[in-house]
């Protein structure tokens, strides 16, 4: 099983999407934020179960029809490098 480690970059634009929900309900938001750290557990046993990632070595988990998580394998570690909304632009 590999350690799964978020980035600074997966951890602040986590942090910026949650703020936004809960402008509007924070249990929305907490949910979503549960939701988002669920989907990416399994990685930590099954590292390429996601589909290939539109940047080069990296994998893409649909965590909720808005959100996608994109990660990269390293030898020792699976590493969270962002959450996007599925209307921004990326790479």
């Amino acid at each position: 099983m590999l350690p799964i480690v978020w980035l600074g970059s997966a951890h602040l634009s986590l942090r910026k999407i949650i703020n936004t929900i809960s402008e509007e309900s924070p249990q929305a938001a907490a949910r979503m934020a549960s939701r988002i750290h669920e989907a990416v557990q399994p990685t930590a046993e099954h590292p390429y179960l996601f589909r290939t990632g539109r940047v080069p070595g990296t994998r893409e988990i649909v965590a909720h029809p808005n959100y996608v998580v994109v990660y990269r394998v390293t030898a020792t570690r699976i590493e969270i490098i962002r959450v996007l909304h599925t209307r921004q632009e990326y790479p």
